[in-house]
């Protein structure tokens, strides 16, 4: 898509939102009726476009990371956005009876949003689902990382909405700071945290609202009183499915001194276990690209050449894409596995003396967009949640928090700004309109000017 089509697409969609009315509960239910057909039409060639991307992508995966929280989601929304809809009555104080007040939620416009690779479908349609229950306009940028699947959701968008309604922009780099640069009602924009400063940069000329999805360092906390083995497997199901490749991934986890090597070893059994013979397992999510692949084993490298002990599943056969499931045993706290967002199969294991010093060490970095606990203790539960803040949390189990439509996903800071989901997505891409309906008499208006002793004394009496 050139710059022209691009500013094409978008004055489009403009007119059409400020021309016309705010569409009702049926409209916006057909609406995700429409992408509900178009995700079980192409269900299949999705998850193979997907693949082909990756190099190697598992539909089992597909399926049930993308696939089904898109169909969750839009079955939520449809059940929902009646009563989303609905006027919400605000109190009216005393002094301003009789009169009332309420909020009602009207679409913003036009809602750019900008996916990324890891999960393309996902972290495409999930917001666009709230998007289109607040009853707005959706231009759409995929990542050019994952050109065919991009092309084919183009496609699939182009046969099932009018191009007023949603539409779908491809291309490169240059197309998507075309994209964050137009003066959308909202931009939504789901990847790094490098990427997203230029996002910001771009958006602050036409002072576009913004929703950052970024990531970071997660951890994961395993407080001595929480079984080690089941820990272990819970971090292994979180930290290699999408071979690492999720922005709610945890990135390292803190366990007992004591137990950190025996943790490890039952992770690294847990992967054995899950993905045998990596090079021919097709349940096994290849890395995206060369540079992704070189960048971890250079990671990885860099923490063995400084000292630390590393655990791996084994050598991932013939196949260069894959990378093996890998453990880094106490690595240096200044190495680039501790200093960025790891983005694939290599967890950090590092061992702590006493809960309070694995708060404090999760504590003094960055705010996470996920946090993990594993405690079967209230007390200590309450010691980790107070003193880390993180964008969502899991307990005793990783990743699902993400999967809940009536929780908002959202980070935190570094990790992002503003959060969605369900109601709290339909909420993000709407305008809450504060309506005040002035009674049969308007005491305000009767006090003055010009003010009297009856005016004063009220004024007082109301100070």
């Amino acid at each position: 898509m050139t710059e022209d089509d691009l500013l094409a697409a978008f004055g489009r969609q403009r007119a059409a939102s400020r021309s016309h009315p705010a569409p009702d509960a049926g409209s916006r239910r057909r609406h995700l009726d429409m992408l509900a057909d178009l995700v079980r039409t192409h269900a299949e060639a999705f998850a193979s476009a997907i693949s082909d991307d990756f190099g190697g992508r598992s539909h089992n995966e597909t399926r049930m990371l993308e696939l089904v929280p898109v169909m969750r989601g839009l079955r939520h929304a449809r059940r929902h956005v009646g009563q989303w809809m609905r006027d919400e009555p605000r109190q009216v104080g005393l002094v301003f009876q009789p009169a009332r007040a309420w909020v009602r939620y009207e679409p913003l416009g036009v809602i750019g949003i900008i996916s990324p690779w890891n999960y393309p479908l996902l972290l495409a349609l999930s917001p666009l689902i709230d998007a289109l229950a607040a009853g707005n306009r959706v231009l759409l940028k995929p990542s050019e990382l994952t050109p065919r699947f991009s092309g084919l959701l183009a496609r699939a968008i182009a046969e099932q909405f009018s191009p007023d309604q949603v539409s779908v922009a491809t291309g490169g780099a240059d197309v998507a700071s075309a994209f964050s640069a137009l003066p959308f009602d909202h931009l939504l924009f789901t990847g790094s945290s490098v990427v997203g400063r230029e996002v910001m940069r771009a958006a602050a000329a036409n002072l576009t609202p913004l929703t950052l999805e970024l990531g970071g360092k997660s951890p994961a906390i395993v407080a001595a009183d929480y079984p080690v083995a089941k820990a272990a497997k819970s971090i292994a199901f979180g930290k290699f499915l999408n071979a690492g490749q999720t922005c709610i991934a945890p990135d390292y986890a803190l366990v007992p001194q004591e137990e950190r090597e025996a943790f490890a070893k039952i992770v690294i059994d847990a992967a054995r276990r899950s993905y045998p013979a990596l090079g021919r397992n097709d349940d096994y999510t290849a890395i995206i690209t060369a540079r992704h692949r070189d960048r971890l084993r250079d990671a990885v490298e860099e923490a063995r050449i400084a000292g630390a002990s590393i655990l791996t599943h084994g050598g991932a056969g013939k196949d260069p894409a894959k990378f093996a499931p890998t453990i880094v045993l106490d690595p240096p706290v200044g190495c680039v596995l501790m200093r960025e967002e790891i983005f694939g199969p290599v967890l950090p294991v590092i061992g702590y003396r006493d809960i309070g010093e694995a708060i404090a060490f999760a504590a003094a970095r960055d705010r996470p967009l996920a946090l993990y606990c594993f405690s079967n203790d209230s007390d200590v539960r309450r010691r980790v949640l107070d003193g880390v803040i993180s964008g969502g949390v899991t307990l005793n189990g990783t990743l699902l928090h993400l999967a809940q439509e009536n929780l908002p996903f959202g980070g935190i800071g570094p990790s992002g700004m503003g959060a969605y989901h369900g109601r709290d997505g339909f909420r993000r891409f709407s305008h809450a309109r504060a309506i005040h309906q002035i009674g049969p008499i308007n005491v305000f208006e009767r006090l003055g000017p010009p003010w009297g002793k009856i005016g004063r004394r009220i004024g007082r009496w109301l100070s």
